[in-house]
C-alpha cells in the first residue's frame, strides 16, 4: 500500500495465504507477565535472493515454490519463484490499471485480490489460467485462509471471514490491541499452526505502533492479541536510513515488511518486503520482554 490516509473500506462482499495446519507453533508460547504481550525476536536462519523489482503484497509457500502477488500500476503480477536463486519460473501480468494485493492457496486455486479496483481473481494453481473473476466492496490488502474459509483485511483492525465459493463475508472480527486501541493497518497475512500472524504496515508510525516491522500473532477465535513479533533490523539495506525515516522523498521510504510465507512440509518461516533484495528464512526466538 502506499503511504496515503487510510481510508476506511465498506464490507468486503466476497491476503500472504498458505495452507491450513492447526498443530502448536513451533516457537516459545511462553506466557508474558501480566498486563503486557510477549515480544518475540527473530534469529535469521538463512538469505535467499529476492527480486527487489517486485512491491510485495502477498506471499505463500506451496509445494517447494513461494508465490507472490506485486503491486503497483503497470507492474503487478502474480509470481511463482524458486526459493534458492529468486527467479520466476512461471508469471502472470496484470492489466496495467491494476495494483496487485493479496493472494491466497484454496482447493488448488489461487484467489488474488487487487487494492482500489474491487476485483479479485481465481487462478488456477497449476497452469495460472484465469478462472473466474469476481466482486466485492472496499480495497484489497490481505489474504490467507485457515482452510475452511478465506481470511482478509482491507488496512483497517477489522478480519473479515468469506465464504470461498460465493465469497460472502460470514462474519467480521475486530482486533484490538492490547492497550484497548485498534489495531491498524493490518496487511499481509499467513495462517501459521491455528494463529493468524499479520503484517502491520509501516508499523514505524508512531499512530500505528512506533516500532518498525511488527507481526501481530492473534487468536482468530478470541480476537485477541497473542504477542508480536519484532523483526526490527532484519534486513538494513531495504530500509530508509534512520535519519531518513521521516523523509517523504526517501527512495525506500516504502520498502516496508510485507511478505509472510509458512512451509508447513518443514516448519519454516520466511519474511520479505516491498522491493527488498533479499527473503529471509527465520526462526522466532523467545519473548524479549520476559
Amino acid at each position: 500500500m502506499r503511504l496515503i490516509a487510510i481510508v476506511l473500506t465498506a464490507v468486503f462482499a466476497c491476503s500472504c495465504s498458505g495452507g491450513a495446519n492447526n498443530a502448536k507453533p513451533n516457537v516459545n508460547s511462553s506466557p508474558a507477565k501480566q498486563g503486557a504481550l510477549p515480544v518475540y525476536g527473530y534469529e535469521v536462519v538463512k538469505a535467499y535472493p529476492h527480486d527487489e523489482k517486485c512491491f510485495t503484497e502477498g506471499l505463500f509457500f506451496a509445494e517447494g515454490f513461494l508465490y507472490e502477488s506485486c503491486g503497483e500500476e503497470k507492474q503487478s503480477s502474480l509470481r511463482k519463484v524458486d526459493l534458492e536463486s529468486g527467479k520466476v519460473v512461471q508469471k502472470w501480468d496484470n492489466p496495467p490499471e491494476d495494483f496487485g494485493e493479496g493472494i491466497v492457496l484454496f482447493n488448488g486455486q489461487i484467489y488474488q485480490l487487487t487494492w482500489e479496483q474491487e476485483l479479485g481473481r481465481i487462478f488456477d494453481a497449476k497452469s495460472f489460467k484465469l478462472l473466474k473473476e469476481f466482486h466485492y466492496q472496499g480495497q484489497g490488502w490481505g489474504m490467507t485462509t485457515d482452510g475452511t474459509n478465506l481470511i482478509f483485511d482491507q488496512g483497517t483492525h477489522v478480519l473479515k471471514v468469506a465464504e470461498p465459493d460465493t465469497f460472502k463475508t460470514l462474519k467480521t472480527i475486530p482486533i484490538m490491541r492490547d492497550d484497548g486501541k485498534p489495531l491498524m493497518q493490518m496487511n499481509e497475512l499467513e495462517w501459521v499452526k491455528g494463529e493468524l500472524w499479520a503484517n502491520i504496515w509501516h508499523s514505524e508510525d508512531p499512530a500505528i505502533l512506533g516500532k518498525r516491522n511488527y507481526i501481530a500473532r492473534i487468536d482468530l477465535n478470541s480476537a485477541k492479541l497473542l504477542g508480536w513479533i519484532d523483526l526490527e533490523g532484519i534486513s538494513p539495506d531495504d530500509v530508509p536510513a534512520p535519519a531518513h525515516a521521516n523523509d517523504p522523498y526517501d527512495p525506500k521510504k516504502e520498502n516496508t515488511l510485507n511478505g509472510i510465507a509458512y512451509d508447513a512440509a518443514n516448519d519454516r518461516i520466511f519474511v520479505t518486503g516491498k522491493n527488498w533484495k533479499k527473503l529471509y528464512e527465520i526462526k522466532v526466538t523467545p519473548p524479549k520482554n520476559q
